[in-house]
């Protein structure tokens, strides 16, 4: 197995680019919701993204594996990401996009728990669950610690952010899957590629049995799919197995609070989304516990 090295200022680089597009991604969603499902926006993207990824493996000549086994963890990675982006979608039926960041980030808390049971190289520490203790404390404040004087979300809200947790650990179970099984070896595409046409099969059929395909095709729309079609689903996780194949997932993980910090942030800014006081309350022992969580101290 190939040895994942510490964080250089290239990795870093890409890191805060990946968490500034994912932080972005949910508020374009909610966003774009009224004219587009997410669930539907969200396969599509899947859809014109695979076929972006089966077309770029094609000009670099990479070709599928079948002899080797290498499909069998390639469905389960396809399974459980198609899942994880069924429950955001449904969950910004409910709940706001800084809310959804923040709970679908948890990932790399699930991640860590599963990699210790898993992987020598990836075992926890006294940091690393003081680090987990933290962040579920603070789950636990922003899910029951709400006031009664904050402005409800349409739908149910509690529900909404209840997918968004349950997609982090959906996301942390699929790391863990790539990590330890021959996916930790494949080309980032051909991992990319199972991701993208399980999502794309699973949400486009979600949305059709659901009734919620809903496409009102305006400008935002468009611009919406391109965005996500492109940057999210295409270019940035090819950036993210990239650096998966060839950095410590701890390392990297270090970094993941970003994307909730940008996605609150750019929820407030871009859709007036309010910020309790009991949630930043709650968010913030979250976001400390993820990084204590991925923190490894230098090797001497």
């Amino acid at each position: 197995m190939t040895t994942r090295k510490t964080l250089d200022s290239r990795a870093i680089g890409l890191m805060v680019l990946v968490c500034l597009v994912w932080g972005l991604q949910q508020v374009v969603l909610k966003a774009t919701a009224d004219d587009i499902n997410p669930t539907l926006q969200i396969g599509l993207r899947s859809g014109v993204a695979a076929v972006l990824v089966g077309l770029l493996m094609a000009f670099r000549g990479e070709r599928m594996r079948w002899s080797d086994g290498i499909w069998r963890p390639g469905l389960v990675v396809g399974l459980l990401f198609g899942v994880e982006f069924l429950l955001v979608g449904e969950g910004l039926r409910h709940t706001s996009a800084s809310h959804m960041v923040v709970f679908l980030y948890t990932a790399p808390i699930f991640a860590a728990l599963g990699l210790h049971w898993k992987l020598p190289a990836e075992r926890l520490g006294r940091v690393q669950w003081l680090g987990i203790t933290l962040a579920f404390g603070g789950l636990a404040l922003a899910f029951f610690g709400r006031t009664a004087s904050v402005q409800p979300a349409p739908g149910n809200m509690l529900w909404g952010d209840f997918l968004g947790l349950l997609g982090g650990l959906i996301w942390g179970a699929t790391t863990v899957t790539v990590r330890t099984t021959r996916l930790s070896s494949a080309p980032a595409t051909e991992t990319l590629l199972y991701q993208l046409v399980g999502a794309f099969v699973l949400l486009l059929g979600a949305s059709f049995v659901t009734g919620q395909y809903h496409f009102n095709p305006t400008p935002q729309v468009w611009a919406s799919l391109a965005f996500h079609s492109l940057v999210v689903s295409f270019a940035s996780f090819l950036v993210w197995f990239w650096l998966l194949r060839h950095y410590l997932a701890s390392r990297l993980g270090v970094f993941s609070f970003m994307t909730p910090l940008f996605g609150v942030l750019l929820g407030a800014w871009l859709l007036a989304e309010p910020i309790e006081l009991s949630f930043l309350f709650g968010a913030v022992p979250v976001l400390v516990g993820i990084v204590l969580v991925s923190w490894r101290p230098s090797a001497p």
